[in-house]
């Protein structure tokens, strides 16, 4: 097998219908690990949710977390990427008809009023939250990532919103429900660029799985882009290949089919 770092979106691509980690994975992982290879969860998710997911199990050693914003490698985090505060200011002013997760390195804010379904949403993708009245009182705190959800089309509620509200900033529709907002300097490919340069591995020798549009950047910047079947139109279009979807469990598939060769 000729790449040494693979990056594996989560939701959608990895996990199973679900939302759990194939059982078969952990052998993929074991087999990789034991080449030398590294195999990096990249997902909008919270550094602490995917840890705890990997708890337990063959730790990867190696994430990259928040869309990233924030990649953990070898026992610690290895960069963030914050956001401008005044951003900040203006996303949570602009946010009369979503909710928002105010995200720092190792902790997500959001608000006390939030529903259950909402609350139950978030608490999939942020272990770790703290409440608080006013979500202002931390825009200036190291923000890494703002997330908006919506029980609506997120790509016609949130998106146009949020992009008027902060133009500079990048604004990603990270899935149905979610936008995400990072730096401009932040994303996940430039997160694989930056881990693949600390590794001394080549460019040429990462490949990447993914299936929403945050993940295009990173399937643009991967030497090698598999794209899932049950992907939007637009990751397939820019995709090298095509896996077979998450709920046949397509990353496992296919890797296991690259370690055979």
């Amino acid at each position: 097998m000729e790449h040494r770092l693979i990056a594996l979106d989560m939701d959608g691509t990895l996990l199973d219908g679900q939302g759990a980690i194939p059982e078969g994975f952990w052998d993929v992982l074991s087999e990789a690990t034991s080449r030398g290879i590294t195999i990096a969860p990249a997902s909008g998710r919270q550094l602490a949710t995917l840890r705890s997911m990997f708890s337990g199990q063959l730790d990867p050693g190696t994430y990259i977390a928040e869309n990233g914003t924030c990649v953990f490698h070898n026992g610690s985090v290895v960069s963030t990427t914050e956001l401008d505060p005044l951003a900040v200011h203006a996303i949570i002013d602009s946010a009369d008809e979503f909710d928002l997760v105010i995200c720092t390195p190792e902790m997500a804010y959001i608000q006390p009023e939030l529903g259950p379904e909402t609350r139950a949403e978030i608490d999939k993708y942020y272990f770790s939250t703290t409440e608080v009245s006013d979500l202002h009182e931390v825009a200036e705190q190291g923000v890494i990532k703002v997330a908006a959800f919506t029980n609506q089309d997120a790509e016609a509620i949130i998106y146009p919103v949020i992009k008027a509200a902060a133009p500079d900033e990048n604004v990603v529709v990270s899935g149905a429900h979610w936008v995400d907002v990072m730096s401009p300097n932040a994303g996940k490919g430039r997160a694989l660029l930056a881990l693949a340069d600390t590794l001394g591995i080549p460019q040429a020798q990462t490949l990447a799985f993914g299936d929403y549009l945050n993940d295009l950047e990173l399937l643009e910047t991967a030497g090698t882009a598999y794209a899932m079947a049950n992907a939007h139109p637009k990751i397939k279009a820019i995709a090298d290949h095509i896996a077979p979807a998450n709920t046949e469990y397509g990353v496992v598939t296919v890797l296991k089919e690259l370690l055979a060769d």
